[in-house]
């Protein structure tokens, strides 16, 4: 039986280069989307049109309920999930001191208890098999913090810190849980970086390049194949050396 990966927030730039990634190696793709429905409709038709099984699943993974919701719907489609990739997220570029709580509340809710809540469920069902992988994208700016981006940073810092916990407590039952933690990516969450921004943050990047979606795909798909069946709990960065 072919295997099966969920992809929250598979309409965007590193998202969609996942779904690709893992349908060229022989996976049925779930796409989840929220607001980018059209986006995400048109990978999935991409790449079914090229012989691949994929379908799009619209939910709201900040409502209660949702994450559940979503992964029985997977479930149903496909029979199983075998790897989950923890993607959907958003950013706010924005003094702490001007940030207003529901804005706070809403990174944290989408970035990281979102994520918490699919792995709780799409581990459920990798258990009855003992074995899986979940897969979350952390960034480097969970590392090591960023000025005007404090709840995005803490939102991402506590997704490395769940990786770790939870990679403890499911080893034993097959399932390995890793995290990425992507540099500057050249997607539309940077769309809004100056030019001036933009130079600045290349020169700090010794690979001197902006990264891209294919680049965390790549490194996302060897997390979650047998080449990588001994790592776990690790976070994965992926900046060009941009953090080191």
């Amino acid at each position: 039986m072919k295997k099966t990966v969920l992809i929250t927030g598979a309409s965007g730039g590193i998202g969609s280069e996942c779904a690709k990634v893992f349908a060229q190696n022989g996976y049925n793709v779930a796409l989840c989307c929220n607001k980018s429905v059209f986006e995400a409709n048109e990978l999935c038709n991409l790449l079914c049109n090229n012989g691949f099984e994929a379908k799009v699943f619209c939910v709201d993974l900040s409502v209660g309920g949702a994450a559940k919701e979503l992964v029985e719907a997977v479930v149903r489609w496909s029979g199983r999930i075998d790897v989950l990739v923890n993607n959907a997220g958003m950013a706010l570029n924005k003094p702490f001191l001007e940030t207003e709580e529901q804005e706070g509340k809403e990174i944290i809710e989408v970035d990281l208890l979102a994520a918490m809540q699919c792995a709780k469920y799409a581990a459920n069902d990798m258990i009855k098999r003992q074995s899986g992988a979940i897969i979350n994208v952390s960034s480097v700016w969970g590392i090591c913090g960023a000025s005007c981006e404090v709840y995005y940073s803490a939102a991402k810092a506590g997704l490395i810190g769940f990786t770790k916990a939870l990679a403890q407590e499911l080893a034993p039952s097959g399932i390995r849980v890793n995290a990425v933690a992507p540099g500057v990516i050249d997607t539309k969450m940077n769309a809004n970086l100056s030019d001036s921004e933009k130079a600045e943050l290349l020169n700090e990047i010794p690979s001197g390049r902006f990264g891209n979606g294919y680049d965390v795909a790549k490194a996302v798909l060897f997390l979650a194949s047998n080449d990588a069946d001994y790592i776990t709990g690790q976070t994965l960065n992926v900046s060009g050396g941009f953090l080191i």
